[in-house]
């Protein structure tokens, strides 16, 4: 098989290299406190875009920072007579929440939908940005120069969490089946997610990016998704005499760190050609989870579509229709998984 990382059975034992800082988890527990201080203020304003069996909202909220944060809501018109489960949803590097039709499947089957744009991205957010440092682009080292507490990806993953807080306290909505989604960026932010808010029940990542920022270096990907690395220490840091502190902050974002916190059931979805987010750097953060999981290969692919997994990835969240599911239920049927 045709490689562009390590030998598969080395993957099932890579521990990641970006550092992991020793206050992680007290950044994170007060980062968590912070944002549960919050009077998000939520405000559900009607779309344009409505269908018949659909109620579709843009919803605001009041995020860490001070931001307005948004994202496209659809749940069903109709009242349940007991609440349904729920679906958060997030999405790639750079990219929205994208268009209404196609988390229909969802909402038609009674769920609720929520699917966030990342603050400073293509969506409705906003990023209200107090930091030093680059912001031509660049989210990764936005803050970087900083406070830990400045990176604007510690914004986003809170933003996550508060979204499915937000969620789970709708009435229509069973907060024991909500289930987290998404690929690339998206994927990151799902473990992000079920990190940060362990109510998530069921979590999809596929191709997960935001993870072991060393490996990624290390590899010379400092390219495409990952390309500000190799931009920041040309503009900051052009000798690397800073190289361990940088890559140490970058651990307080590094979805590796916080694989252990998650309790959900998690799918992956994986390309073992897959040179943005390279194979190592999924694994880091997959080795790391400690609930149960499984995850499919596709060997011949990279960081593209994954045949028949957008169908996984559905048939893995309607299980969240049965409040009986077992958590360790067998894996999908499909691609080789481990």
């Amino acid at each position: 098989m045709p490689l562009v990382d390590k030998p598969l059975a080395e993957l099932k034992k890579y521990e990641g290299r970006n550092p992991r800082p020793a206050d992680f988890d007290a950044f994170w527990d007060q980062s968590l406190a912070e944002m549960k201080s919050i009077d998000p203020q939520v405000e559900l304003v009607p779309a344009d875009f409505q269908t018949p069996a659909v109620e579709c909202l843009h919803m605001y909220w009041t995020g860490v920072g001070g931001a307005r944060v948004h994202a496209k809501l659809l749940r069903p018109r109709q009242a349940p007579a007991a609440p349904q489960p729920a679906v958060v949803i997030f999405h790639g590097y750079s990219g929205s929440s994208g268009d209404w039709h196609d988390k229909l499947a969802y909402a038609n089957l009674g769920y609720t939908v929520a699917a966030l744009d990342c603050r400073g991205q293509a969506g409705r957010s906003h990023d209200v940005g107090g930091t030093p440092g680059n912001t031509l682009r660049g989210h990764i080292i936005r803050g970087l120069d900083g406070a830990p507490q400045g990176l604007l990806f510690r914004q986003i993953f809170l933003d996550t969490a508060q979204m499915a807080g937000i969620v789970m306290q709708m009435s229509t909505v069973d907060e024991t089946r909500v289930g987290a989604m998404g690929g690339s960026q998206g994927g990151g932010l799902t473990l992000a997610c079920a990190a940060l808010e362990p109510r998530i029940a069921q979590a999809a990542a596929t191709f997960p990016f935001l993870s072991d920022y060393r490996r990624v270096w290390e590899m010379d990907l400092a390219k495409d998704a990952y390309h500000e690395l190799r931009e920041y220490f040309r503009w900051f840091d052009p000798q690397h005499k800073r190289e361990d502190e940088v890559f140490e902050k970058l651990g307080y974002i590094d979805v590796q760190h916080l694989a252990p916190r998650i309790r959900a059931e998690v799918l992956f979805g994986t390309g073992l050609m897959d040179t943005i987010c390279p194979p190592s750097s999924q694994f880091a953060a997959y080795n790391k989870i400690v609930s149960a999981k499984h995850m499919e290969l596709y060997p011949d692919f990279g960081h593209e579509g994954l045949p028949g997994h957008g169908d996984r990835v559905f048939q893995f969240m309607m299980r969240l229709q049965d409040a009986e599911t077992d958590a360790a239920a067998q894996a999908p049927a499909g691609a080789a998984v481990i």
